[in-house]
């Protein structure tokens, strides 16, 4: 396919992707459950967190978060108790587990209360076309009050060549709207032209098959290689094309 053909290719199966109907089999359905901005940006930072694997396992395991959390995640992070945290056992999704759960909860109840929040942290360091660098930025903070070094692991760092899939999962949730009522587009002062598209095993091999990368690996360097090529095709929106990757890859084994 010529660019142009391409384009024309995705942004049709942007089309029959990107609709409600894409909200039933995918983790967005967990912040989807809730209407206060707080509550959408701490369900959704959660839910992305635990996004790998199995998509029904995902899910399942980010309702027993927000269980645990009484279906009042922004409630719970702010007002919460040490009892509260111990009283949270078993397992939470794969290496997921209670320790890193207790930690999260404390690290976020810091970024609001001393930092003005997700959104005003990503804003202070984002950059005019990525949010890469607010990436890490972001881990720093995020890991700035005392933490088990083992939970580390669980927040991608651009910087350190990962494709930091889920988080840029997590910033397009946040960020983009196209009123299809996917997405949220709760956060305003950031835009869609600086996200990064979520690049995993699926996405990465469509990508290359349509020629938008050509690196073998799936890490930072593959993903700016496919951001480049997408704002090729959509410069204000680049990353309306993961629903197309995502969806020849997973419904119809491109």
């Amino acid at each position: 396919m010529n660019p142009s053909e391409l384009k024309e290719f995705l942004d049709l199966k942007v089309e029959q992707y990107n609709n409600p109907k894409f909200i039933e089999s995918d983790p967005i359905q967990i912040p989807h459950q809730f209407s206060a901005k707080e509550d959408i940006e701490i369900a959704g930072f959660l839910t992305a967190t635990i996004a790998w694997g199995k998509r029904k396992m995902i899910i399942s395991n980010a309702n027993k978060i927000m269980n645990f959390m009484g279906n009042s995640p922004y409630d719970f992070m702010m007002n919460h108790r040490e009892n509260d945290l111990k009283s949270i056992q078993g397992s939470i999704h794969r290496t997921f587990n209670t320790i890193d759960f207790q930690f999260f909860i404390k690290s976020l109840q810091n970024l609001y209360k001393n930092h003005n929040g997700l959104e005003s942290i990503f804003a202070k360091y984002a950059q005019k076309d990525s949010l890469q660098t607010a990436i890490h930025e972001f881990k720093k903070i995020f890991f700035e009050i005392e933490h088990p070094i083992r939970t580390q692991k669980h927040i991608s760092d651009p910087l350190k060549n990962s494709a930091a899939k889920r988080i840029n999962m997590y910033l397009r949730w946040m960020i983009r709207n196209d009123n299809t009522g996917v997405d949220f587009g709760i956060w305003k002062s950031l835009s869609p032209s600086q996200l990064s598209c979520p690049l995993d095993v699926h996405s990465g091999n469509v990508a290359r098959k349509l020629g938008l990368i050509h690196r073998k690996q799936n890490d930072a360097k593959a993903l700016l290689e496919l951001d480049t090529n997408l704002r090729k095709l959509d410069p204000k929106d680049p990353i309306k094309y993961d629903f197309a990757l995502f969806g020849l890859g997973i419904f119809e084994g491109f």
